[in-house]
C-alpha cells in the first residue's frame, strides 16, 4: 500500500535561485496527498541551503552528479506514492495540476502516463504554449 497518492520528484542541479519557487508551486496544490522528494544531483552551489524552511517539508537526498535522468530514477527509488510526478527545479505547476491528473488516472486505470501543455514564461524573448 502506498504511503501517499503522489510522490513529487524534483531533480535539481545548481539552481538554488529557482528551486524554492518550484517547491512553492507544489505546496500550493489543491491536492494535498503527496510527498516531495528533492534529489540534489551533485550541486556545487548551495542548493540545500537555498531550500531554507522548505527543507523541513521535503525528503532531501544528495547524490553524486549523474544527470537529470539519474536523479529522477533515484527519486523514484525513494518514492512511496501510488503515482510519481516529476517537476524540474526551474518549472512551476498550476495549482490544480495534481487534482486534475490524479482524478483522470483514477477514472482511467489502464492509462499509465499523463502529461500536459505548458506555457513558457522565461526571461528570453519568445514564449508561447507548447505540447
Amino acid at each position: 500500500m502506498a504511503d501517499n497518492t503522489v510522490s513529487v520528484v524534483v531533480p535539481v542541479y545548481n539552481r538554488p535561485e529557482y528551486v524554492r519557487e518550484a517547491l512553492t508551486s507544489v505546496f500550493g496544490q489543491t491536492f494535498k496527498d503527496y510527498e516531495v522528494i528533492v534529489v540534489d544531483d551533485g550541486s556545487t552551489e548551495d542548493t540545500k541551503g537555498a531550500l531554507g524552511e522548505y527543507l523541513q517539508g521535503v525528503n532531501y537526498f544528495y547524490k553524486k552528479n549523474g544527470g537529470a535522468a539519474s536523479a529522477r530514477n533515484y527519486g523514484i527509488e525513494k518514492s512511496t506514492g501510488e503515482y510519481v510526478a516529476f517537476l524540474d527545479s526551474d518549472d512551476l505547476w498550476e495549482e490544480d495540476k495534481l487534482d486534475v491528473q490524479v482524478e483522470f488516472l483514477s477514472r482511467n486505470p489502464d492509462v499509465g502516463l499523463v502529461c500536459s501543455d505548458y506555457t513558457y514564461i522565461g526571461r528570453n524573448e519568445g514564449g508561447g504554449k507548447g505540447r
